[in-house]
This record gives C-alpha cells, structure tokens and sequence, in this order.
C-alpha cells in the first residue's frame, strides 16, 4: 500500500483528514468538520448501525462475499472479485441463488464499478473502509461489527479456500477487526490517531463519540456458536462448551450477541425465513441436524414468519435421495422449538458477563422465554437490531431498557415503520437505530428514480449542519443514490438524507439520538447488579400438597433453590402458597417458575403479621412459564400466592418463588 500526504491536512485544523491516504483509493466527498463531545443535556449525538457484518467476506470459507474492507496492497486488491467469477460471472453460483438471473456480472471492481457494488448485488464488498468513513463523516457514531458465519452454507458452497469451523471465522473476523482499526490509525499518524475505535465498554464508546470519532462494538451472528449444534434433536455441546465460549468471546471483545441464527441449534429454535430463501435455509437445518423445521399452533399473538415453500432446487438437490422438504400447514405459524435448558443457562452466563442479548432470529416461543428471564431479572440488556424481533413485544422490550433499531428498508417504508412506533420511543424517551446489514446477503433499498418528486438533492448539509456531502465517487464510478440506491456502505447518509425528505424530520431526530439510547442500554447492562432473594430458604407453608410416596412436594421445595424440584397443590382452585421472609421488608417484585400445572388467575398477597392480608398484584391471564410480577414497593414480612383459577386440569405446581425488594 503507497501512502501519501493528504493534502490540506493539519493536526490543528484538520483532525478529521489524516495526513496519509492509500494513493490511489475512494473519494469521501465530504467537507466541513466531524462533531465532537455532547449536548447540552450531556448526550452523545448521533446514529447508530446495530447490525453490519464488516468481515462477512472472510466467513463461510472465505468466497462467499468478495472484496474486502481493507487492504495493504490499496483499493485494487480490496475492491477485485471472487477468482471464480472471472470472466463473466458464469461461476458466480450464490450470486445466482440469491438474486436470480443467470449470475453474470462484469466482474471488474476498481476503477470501473460497472455491476457493483448495487443494492441488489449480495455477494460483493459494500463495506470498503473508506465507505465507512464516509457514514461517520456524514453522523454515524456507533457501529455494531457483527461476527458471523455458518458452517453448512461454507460446506455445501462449491468455492472456499478455508476451514468452515464457525469459530474459528469468528476468531479471525475479531482479529481482522482490530487490524482494520491499525490500518486507519496508520493514515492519522499512529496507534488510537484514527476515528475507528472498537471500544469494550459503554464508557469508553463515550470518550470516543465526545472525540467526534466512531465507536466500534463487536457481536456475533452464527448459526452454532460454541459448537451447540444439535443433532436428531441431540445437543452436541454442554455447559462447559458454553462457559468457555462466552468467556472467549468476551476476552476477544464481544458484547452482543445472537443464540440461533438461521437453524435450530442446541440452545433455541429459529424464526423462519420466508420464499425460496427460506426453503433453502431448512434443507441446510436438515443438512446440519437432521431434521427440518416443525410448526405448531401459535399459543399467543406473536407469530413467526411464514416457511418459504417455494422451490429451491439448487439446495433441494442436496438432499439425499427420497428426502424432500415437508409442507406445512397455513395456520401453524410458531416454531415448537423454544429455548432449551442449555439456551438459558447461555442466556444467564451472558447476563452474568454483561453481555446484551440479541433476540431477532430467535423462534417467538424462544424470545418469549428469553424475555421472561430478563424480566425476572430486571436485566435491561436486550437489543433487536434489524426487525426480526415480532413487533408486538417492542413495548416489552422498551420497559426492561432495550434497544430497538430496524433494517435498512426503502426510505418510505422505513419512515412509516418508524411512525408506527414513535408514540413508544415517545413514552419511553428513547432514540431509534438502524440495522444496514451490510455484507449480510439481505438486500437493500433501491432508487426511487431521478424523476421522483422529491429527489436527494446534491450536495446536501449533514443533519449536525456541519458537513457538506456531495455524490460519492471510487475509482471511475460516482453513485447517486436516487438512480442507485444504497449499492454502498458510503450511501448510508444518502439514505438518510432521503429518510428527511420522505419521512420527515421527526424520523431523522430520533435516528440522531440513536447513539445515546444504545449506550444506555449496554451502561445499564453493566451496571445490573442481581438482587438478592428474600425467599431463597424461607419458611414455607400451603394450603395443600400434592402427595406422592416417592417425591416430595412440600412448599419448601419452591424455595430451595432448585428448579428440579417443586411445591405442587392439590387439584382444586383456591389454593394457598405463603413465604416468611424472617422479618418485614421491601417487597416490589416476585417471580413464579411455573411448571405445566399454572396459575390462569391469581394475585400476590402481602402482609405484615401473616392474618391480615393484603393484595399486591394480580392476574387473569397468567400463561404459564416465567412469571415476573412488579409493583409499588410494599414493606412486608409474609408474601401469599393465592391461586383463584387453574390454567390446566391438575393443580398449580411452582419450581421456584422469588421475592424481591428492587
């Protein structure tokens, strides 16, 4: 790589240019100063990717995605083709599974750009550094790096030139992350010069955003991390696989951080995709675990996306002979896979490590119990970062502290998304985020066309006001992005440009304010402290218990610490559990660890002297599982579960009780 002096650079007046640049490489086509340090309310500003994928083209063996980020040798080597789609394209197999056609594509990247990158082009770069850069100049503070990979697309995919082992890609996409922040520092003048910081704690991504730079947050996106793959509905990993990964990942950076993605795995069921796409994905969960996606009735609103059946027939002709797809019935839209034992004890170590849970991807029945441990918890790190989240639990996630961020759509489409939920970010004062899922094979917005009414007109201020951003032009190619779409990472403030005219203002500010509320989240995160439980060996008594001459299920077993063990009534309504704390204290939230025999309607009573009682919180919808029940603090020394109404034909039976002052 020639490095060269950058004209105009001045480490007094210029911090932002660096004082050598790759000669020849991409424009930036931004002037005017980066903005540093807070509001007036001390609030980073800025917007926030929550899902990019800056090292996919060094995942699923390495010739899936072609390009690269960056390069030693200069944009000519980072911006070239995979070898196998020389000379026409003809060899690009994935590039004709995914966007159809015949795959043939002027295979030239630098200087001419002819087919790519373009918005519809899944399997070339997008996320040429100096294309981030142009995202940061234009606002973009925060960016989530998310590692991912799998290891049956990399096995049955004709071309690689590495090991399809998933964390072995995870690893190397970790270290070529931190090179890629050593080759931006280089061009500033040294070791923490440059504006890509990959950060690995809330703090830290605040000192970088007051510096005007970008702060980098590394997660990870796999289909079986830790090897918890399944197989027959056998899980291949155990507690052990799972400490060991999480601690691994941490020391190598990461803070967020998807269980599942794509297939069932030992630690949850999936959320489905949709079309050819998604037959596609479920020949590869047979290919990995022997079994294809099964459905159920839904139990609640919440539903996953409906399972592509259309055809397939590249990937179906890599089942084995007599194997084909199932179909599947309309009405049974939910994944019978949900979170596994092993899924939340990997949920509780992220917890215990003060990582943030990603829950797009996960199956509804999965996330809803995912949800139902946060919330006992009061664990407020939880993250949906590019709207695969069901939309109906926004609000649950909104109360426990979360983040919400939507996938780079059309700038009409993505404005009215966010209008819908605008009333909830106003409720709970927060911002909003995007997920470009740039280099993650999803697609992403075309050109509303020059003849629109309301065109991007260039150049154009930043929304700060302090920068003028002008078309992007690499090597022989300038892009507009309303004959071009977003074909780019660089058009990112492009898009956003067009967010403003389209959606209005209002969208844009709440995107503007995106940085501070992610970093709320991951600071509260770490800062969560498990409260202590009033309940853990406390006195227990029933109106009744089940009997049986082999197992125990006296009340104290619902205190004892132990989720294989459980207090069980009898068979009847109107039942009684009450705990003694010992002595009077603040109570303000309990938790019932149901096991199938629920309670559909009962209240949490509380009382000082165990005669006079007292109701607390109530229900008449309980369905089962984890249950969390919140209220204002009330000082007590005797807390009752009185069962009203039995949710099954038994009785009601409770694993665990947990009562809590905070």
């Amino acid at each position: 790589m020639a490095l060269g002096p950058t004209s105009g650079a001045s480490a007094d007046d210029s911090w932002w240019n660096p004082v050598a640049r790759p000669a020849p490489d991409s424009q930036i086509n931004v002037t005017g100063e980066p903005f540093k340090g807070t509001d007036a309310q001390g609030q980073v500003r800025g917007f926030v990717d929550a899902h990019d994928h800056l090292m996919s083209n060094e995942a699923f063996g390495g010739r899936l995605i072609c390009g690269k980020t960056f390069s030693e040798l200069g944009v000519a080597d980072a911006l070239k083709d995979c070898p196998e789609h020389y000379p026409d394209g003809s060899l690009a197999v994935f590039d004709f599974i995914t966007k159809g056609g015949d795959g043939k594509h002027d295979p030239d990247g630098w200087p001419t750009f002819k087919d790519w990158p373009a918005h519809d082009s899944l399997t070339h770069q997008q996320n040429y550094y100096a294309w981030v850069e142009r995202a940061w100049r234009g606002g973009q503070r925060v960016l989530v790096n998310d590692l991912v990979t799998n290891g049956v697309i990399c096995s049955v995919y004709f071309f690689k030139d590495r090991s399809c082992d998933e964390m072995t890609s995870i690893r190397l996409q970790a270290r070529k992350t931190y090179e890629m922040q050593a080759y931006i520092d280089t061009m500033y003048g040294g070791p923490g010069k440059g504006w890509f910081r990959v950060v690995t704690d809330s703090a830290q991504a605040r000192e970088v955003i007051g510096q005007g730079k970008m702060a980098v947050i590394l997660g990870v996106e796999t289909s079986e991390p830790f090897g918890c793959k399944q197989i027959l509905d056998i899980a291949q990993c155990g507690k052990d696989d799972i400490d060991r990964g999480l601690d691994e990942l941490h020391k190598l950076g990461v803070r967020s951080m998807f269980l599942c993605h794509k297939f069932d795995n030992a630690l949850c069921g999936v959320r489905f995709d949709q079309g050819a796409l998604g037959t596609a994905i479920n020949v590869g969960q047979f290919l990995s675990t022997g079994t294809f996606w099964k459905t159920e009735q839904c139990a609640g609103p919440q539903h996953d996306n409906p399972i592509g059946l259309a055809a397939a027939p590249a990937a179906e002709k890599e089942l084995p002979q007599g194997v084909a797809v199932p179909s599947y019935a309309a009405g049974a839209q939910c994944n019978t896979r949900g979170l596994t034992d092993l899924g939340e004890y990997a949920v509780r170590g992220m917890m215990k490590r003060k990582m943030m849970l990603e829950v797009d991807h996960m199956s509804v029945k999965a996330a809803g119990r995912a949800f139902d441990i946060l919330e006992s918890e009061s664990y407020p790190g939880v993250i949906s970062s590019h709207s695969w989240m069901d939309m109906d639990w926004t609000e649950r996630l909104y109360k426990l502290g979360g983040f919400v961020a939507q996938y780079m759509s059309g700038s009409e489409a993505f404005s009215a998304e966010a209008k819908r939920t605008d009333a909830l970010r106003d409720k709970y004062g927060v911002g909003y985020g995007y997920g470009t899922d740039m280099n993650g094979v999803g697609g992403w917005p075309g050109p509303r066309g020059a003849d629109t009414a309301n065109p991007v007109k260039y150049p154009f201020r930043s929304v700060d006001g302090g920068s003028v951003i002008d078309k992007q032009t690499t090597g022989q190619r300038t892009w507009d992005l309303n004959t071009d779409g977003a074909s780019h990472y660089g058009l990112v403030p492009d898009w956003i440009e067009d967010i403003r005219l389209v959606g209005g203002q209002d969208v844009v500010d709440d995107l503007f304010r995106g940085a501070e509320s992610y970093l709320r989240t991951w600071g509260a995160s770490e800062k969560h402290k498990a409260g202590v439980n009033l309940a853990a060996g406390a006195a227990a008594s029933a109106s009744s218990s089940e009997w049986n001459p082999f197992t125990s299920y006296a009340p104290g077993r619902a205190v004892d610490g132990s989720t294989g063990t459980r207090w069980a009534s009898d068979w009847s309504d109107d039942q009684r559990l009450q705990i003694d704390l010992g002595s009077a204290a603040l109570v303000k939230r309990v938790t019932l660890d149901w096991e199938r025999a629920y309670g559909k309607a009962y209240r949490i009573e509380v009382s000082t002297d165990g005669e006079n009682w007292q109701t607390a919180w109530s229900t008449t919808t309980g369905d089962g599982g984890l249950d969390t029940a919140r209220f204002a603090g009330v000082t007590a020394r005797h807390v009752r579960i009185h069962g009203v109404r039995r949710g099954t034909k038994w009785g009601y039976s409770l694993h665990e009780v947990g009562v809590y002052s905070s």
